[in-house]
Order: C-alpha cells, then structure tokens, then sequence
C-alpha cells in the first residue's frame, strides 16, 4: 500500500497542540505523542520523520509500539501505516553529514524491534527522504551506503572465524527505496533524467517522488513553484511510460497560499489543483490550527484522492513555461533582496514551533552588494504576512506583460492563481510601504514594484471582498507591529505576530 497521507514536522503552526509538553515548542520527545496521534486519531497513513536539522530519535519504533501495543498489533508499521526518515544529504549538510550514518544504521535495529513484536520479517521503516535531490548519483550515494556501508558490514571479519553477523545479528532489510526531495527549478526541469538515470542502475520496482512546494515558491515566487509542480509531474509520467515503472508522485505543500493553499478549508480546491499528485504532505498548521473535526474529513478526502493523468506538455508550451518562470522569478527576487532585511528582522519575532537547530538559506542569486541571507520558508512567509506584504502578491503584475497564449497556459495549469492571489492579498497592508521606508530605508524603487504588483491584482485579478473581523483585524495589527518595532517596544513586536498567525491559521 502506497501511503496518500503523510503527517510531516514543520513548524508552521500557530496554536500549539494540548498534549505537548512545553507551553510553545514541540520537543523532539513529544514527536512520538504526534506520531501516535497522526496514525491513531487522525487516520494519517505515513509519518515523515525528520532527521535534517534536528536531533533525530532513532528509537522511534520500540517507543511506538510501548504507547498502544494493540493499536500497533492491528496496524502494522510497515504494511498498513509507515514511518519514514528523511535524511540529511552530506553533500549539502557538511557538519551533519555523519547523521546520515546514524539514522540509516537504526533501520536494522528497527527492523529487529518489529520482528520480535510481530514475530515475522517486517521492516517497519524502507524508504528514506532525500533533501536537495540535484542528479541521481546523490541518490545512489545514499542506497549505496546503505548496502555497502551499513548492511555488508556484517561480513567483516573481527578475528578468527567471527565476523560481525555472529556479534550484532543479520542486518536486514537487505536493501532501502530511496525518494528524492527535489526542491530547485533547474532539476525539476531535468527530472526525466535524474529519475530516469537512477532507475536504470537500481531497477526499483516502484519510486516515490517528492517535489518542494515551497522551497521553489521562496526562490521563484508562488506562480512559478505552481507551474514547476505541474512541470515535474508531467515529465514523472513521462518517464513512466518509458520505462514501465509506476511512480507516485508527492507534493510538499502548506496551509499559506505561498507554498500550497493545502489545508482544511481550502482542501477540494487543493485536490483539484495537484490533482495528479498520490501523496500530500499534512503539515502542523493543516493539524493543529483547525478543528479536530474538518482535520479528520480532509486527511479522509485525501485518502480517498485518485490521481488523474497530468498535462502532459508539448516542447512549445515548455518554453512557454520556462519563459513565465524566469520573468516571473527575476521580478521577485529583485524585490526580495531590497527586502531582505525588514524579513530578517521579524523573523527573530515570530512563534518558534519546534525544537530545531539553526538553518539558514542562501538565496540563490546575487548582486553587486552580495547575497541576501533568508530565513527558512515558513518564516520567509510569517515574516512577510507581519510586515502586511502577503509574499503571494509579489512579482504579479509581469503577468500584464504576457502575450494571450502565455495566460491561456497559466490559466490551464494554475486552476486556482485567482483564488489564491485574491485570498491573499487581502491582507496587504499599504501602511506598510510608509514603514519600510521610514524604518528600513527601503530603496524608492523597491516600494514602486510592490505598488505595481498590488495595484495589477487590484485592476485585473481583484481583491477579496472578506472585510471580516479576522482580516480587519490582521491589518490593523500589522501596523501596530511596525510602530512597536519603530518604537523598539519588541515584546510587544512578537505578540502581534502571534496573534496575526493565530489570526490567519499558520506562522508561514
């Protein structure tokens, strides 16, 4: 059984859950509680669970079945319900490197936990995510050690005739399926090759894939990660076809508008929109910042999710593509640099939900003056919803540009860009454009291209009409949070980003 649901640990929750432990962080201990609670409670299928980043508990599984050995008895781990690592990639990592060795060393001893407890061969954990996924020999890095490194290690020879087999027990599972996290344009772009490299050394029966939802939106901006969504799942059936290998494809999406539109109230849209997508990533915001209730009938519209054939594009509507991307992606990030700094500063400001080690991206462009150092993609988006300028808005109005063929595409493929730019930019903030000047010193012709987006989606898209209290009241706060940032009163800065969060359903 391929999981269509899988709970993940991003800290993009504004409320926190009643059982955890502390009063605002969700402590690598109580991410066993949360596991239980996603499978038992919430009829989640898969469990991603996070060794990049943090200090990973590798004896998740033996603490799993201790918590309710009979809900464990009649779901098995590894059949019926999964856990699944994702691991930190060493080429990318540096000092965390070693944690990969680590982590996919505690697949065997997993492996001997669940066999005494369901006394038969079953490997309750046999795939691990790859973050940053570039090209297919960082995927083969990873099974490789596995099988080399981890499980023919029980063939060394200590001294005389024992070997480490006879010490610690067969290894087993014998081999691992890899899914590759793919999160930049350009190997979204090369994904036919990537994949289909791969598959021809390994021979898997089946792959899952993973594609970032926000990641790319962070670098290229909300209608250029959509459109790389669409483009990947296209060139995944592709390869498919070729090869005869069934993929399933999943989408790492969140509850904000910028990395996905994915949660509760919105969860027939977003359905519609990844239509083609198996397995849907179920963040904390979709958990824990909407009713126990709509939370259950979602996840079980997800399950209940068949995916649809995808667009399949022709090589004149991928240049097409291409084109809105790059257009799109040098507005934004222009815009994102000149901004760079009133981020960074709010960042420090909003809700912490998780206990994680520090992570700063690089942005993947530069300037005359430098690089722009970011937050991750959840404070990106929390920090630019405090200052009152909704990151969703920001690079539109290259759309005016577009000849009628590139709108009837974006249109064809992005099902919901209204909705989700209407949804969003009522939360835009023009008093905010005062203060990053005043504050910041935003240079003229940064504040000049965000007018120009807002004033094209208030012309040609339109804003939503929602003058409710919540939206009101999120405008109002926003202000209020940059006069108490003028005025250095910073307690204060942090508690109206709480209650914005709290306000719109998710920190970022």
């Amino acid at each position: 059984m391929i999981p269509k649901t899988m709970s993940t640990q991003h800290p993009d929750n504004a409320k926190m859950p009643s059982w955890a432990s502390g009063r605002s962080i969700i402590s690598n201990e109580d991410e066993i509680e949360e596991a239980y609670i996603a499978y038992k409670y919430l009829g989640i299928q898969e469990v991603m669970w996070d060794a990049e980043g943090k200090d990973v508990d590798t004896h998740v599984i033996r603490k799993l079945f201790s918590k309710d050995r009979e809900f464990f008895d009649k779901n098995v781990l590894g059949r019926d319900i999964f856990l699944t690592y994702r691991v930190p990639n060493p080429l990318i990592e540096g000092a965390e490197r070693k944690i990969l060795n680590e982590t996919l060393s505690s697949i065997p001893l997993n492996y001997d936990v669940a066999r005494r407890v369901y006394e038969r061969d079953i490997a309750p954990v046999f795939e691990v995510i790859l973050p940053f996924t570039t090209d297919y020999r960082s995927m083969l890095n990873v099974v490789k050690f596995y099988e080399k490194g981890i499980v023919d290690s029980e063939n060394i020879k200590l001294y005389d005739d024992v070997r480490v087999q006879d010490i610690t027990g067969k290894v087993m599972p014998e081999k691992i399926n890899l899914i590759p996290l793919i999160e930049d344009r350009d190997s979204i772009f090369n994904i036919e090759s990537i994949i289909g490299k791969y598959s021809e050394i390994i021979k898997p029966h089946y792959m899952r894939v993973f594609i970032a939802r926000s990641d790319p939106a962070m670098n290229y901006g909300m209608i250029p990660a959509t459109l790389l969504s669409k483009y990947a799942v296209s060139g995944m059936y592709r390869i498919s076809e070729k090869t005869g290998m069934e993929l399933y494809p999943i989408i790492g999406a969140g509850s904000s508008p910028f990395r996905g539109n994915l949660g509760p109230d919105n969860i027939k849209r977003a359905l519609s929109e990844y239509d083609s997508y198996y397995t849907f990533s179920v963040q904390s915001a979709f958990r824990y910042d909407y009713s126990e209730v709509s939370v259950k009938e979602a996840v079980s519209m997800i399950n209940a999710h068949k995916p649809v054939i995808p667009n399949l594009f022709d090589r004149d509507q991928e240049i097409i593509i291409k084109h809105i991307i790059d257009l799109y992606s040098s507005r934004f990030q222009k815009i994102i640099e000149g901004i760079s700094k009133p981020i960074n500063d709010i960042t420090t400001y909003l809700p912490k939900r998780r206990t994680r080690k520090l992570h700063t991206g690089l942005f993947g462009y530069s300037r005359s003056t430098g690089s722009a150092r970011l937050p991750r993609a959840i404070a990106f988006v929390g920090a630019l919803y405090s200052l009152g300028i909704p990151p969703e808005i920001l690079g539109a109005s290259v759309l005016a540009g577009l000849p009628e063929e590139y709108h009837a595409l974006l249109d064809q493929n992005y099902k919901n860009m209204y909705f989700d730019l209407r949804s969003s930019s009522r939360y835009f903030n023009y008093e905010s454009l005062k203060y990053l000047t005043d504050i910041w010193g935003i240079d003229s012709d940064i504040i000049k291209m965000i007018r120009e987006d807002i004033r094209y989606i208030e012309s040609n898209v339109g804003v939503s009409t929602d003058s409710s209290y919540s939206v009101e009241k999120h405008n109002i706060f926003s202000t209020l949070l940059l006069l108490a940032f003028k005025n250095k009163k910073f307690d204060e800065v942090g508690r109206y980003a709480y209650e914005m969060a709290l306000l719109r359903k998710f920190v970022g």
